[in-house]
């Protein structure tokens, strides 16, 4: 009973200070927190996003970068043509409203995840994370490749999307956008984990044979898990887009795939909320390592083996241990 009463109750605490956070971050002076807390929630829906088929699915996915990329410059190709005033493919308006821009980059990184999951889930173990790695670094290598949108150098968005009754131009109101929709996010994620589709997820994991064997498609409800995962890197793409005012290449390329994986580790495979907890600790150690020195990821990579290795489940798997300690 008193398990069941403290989530709720942490929950609403974490909430709480989230919602609190850029006040008290500008009477404070360290008005930069806010920003860097909108990347944290950015990437904790990216990271939660991969953890889905990583954690939930057994699914090793090196690849997610692609729809993290791809929500980006949907947002980022259509503000060129809205403000170019020429239709995309001639037809296509662009837009600058983030009411059209989210869905469009959920719908178009849905389907590159339906048609790059159709071919590689019929593989697995190595042979997947290899393919999913391959179709990134394609279209790594295709956005390098349109010097129409910036090649190498990436797209500029001069202005963030326009929300309309809100100042988008202001940061404070850009965090609180991020914050709302990482709500309703892990709240239809934790909806999708504890529903009879999330079951038969965590089955197939454990089991693919037997879940085939009860007449389960495992195919079928491998592709729906990976379809969903990557339209949530391609929600997370989209508000990076937004935040940065910026869409690269460097989006897709197999590292950020790595970093989204890290997040997981650190945070706790197969959690909601420890991939969320993971960008935090990963953006957090970021920013203090690399002022320490250049070479940031050498340390990175030791606490990465220290997690590993000694918390059994990632921070969030430490957290609870001492926390259940101290009850």
């Amino acid at each position: 009973m008193e398990k069941t009463l403290k989530r709720p109750v942490l929950l609403a605490g974490v909430l709480i200070a989230l919602i609190a956070l850029p006040t008290v971050a500008d009477t404070t002076g360290y008005a930069a927190l806010t920003s860097l807390a909108t990347r944290v929630l950015i990437y904790g829906i990216a990271a939660a996003s991969l953890n889905f088929v990583l954690g939930y699915g057994g699914m090793v996915s090196f690849g997610h970068a692609a729809f993290f990329g791809i929500g980006g410059y949907v947002v980022g190709i259509l503000y060129q043509h809205y403000s170019l005033g020429e239709p995309l493919f001639g037809f296509i308006p662009g837009t600058n409203q983030l009411l059209i821009t989210i869905p469009v980059a959920l719908v178009v990184s849905g389907l590159m995840a339906a048609l790059i999951g159709a071919l590689s889930l019929r593989t697995g173990g190595v042979q997947f994370i290899m393919i999913t790695l391959a179709f990134a670094q394609m279209l790594f290598f295709l956005f390098v490749s349109l010097k129409t949108y910036g090649g190498d150098d990436g797209l500029i968005i001069r202005r963030a999307n326009e929300l309309p009754g809100l100042n988008m131009r202001d940061k404070q109101t850009v965090y609180y956008v991020c914050l709302a929709i990482t709500v309703a996010f892990f709240f239809i994620l934790w909806r999708i984990v504890n529903s009879r589709f999330g079951n038969v997820i965590v089955g197939l994991r454990q089991s693919e044979k037997r879940m085939a064997a009860i007449g389960l498609p495992a195919y079928r409800y491998k592709l729906m898990a990976f379809v969903i995962s990557g339209m949530g890197c391609g929600l997370a793409g989209a508000l990076m887009a937004n935040f940065l005012r910026y869409a690269s290449p460097d989006m897709i390329h197999w590292t950020k795939s790595g970093e989204l994986m890290v997040m997981v580790i650190l945070g706790g495979v197969g959690t909601l909320f420890g991939p969320l907890l993971g960008a935090a600790v990963f953006i957090v150690l970021e920013s203090i390592l690399a002022s320490w020195t250049e070479n940031w990821q050498l340390g990175l990579g030791l606490i990465l083996l220290f997690v590993v290795l000694y918390t059994q489940g990632g921070v969030q798997g430490l957290g609870s241990r001492l926390l259940g300690r101290r009850a």
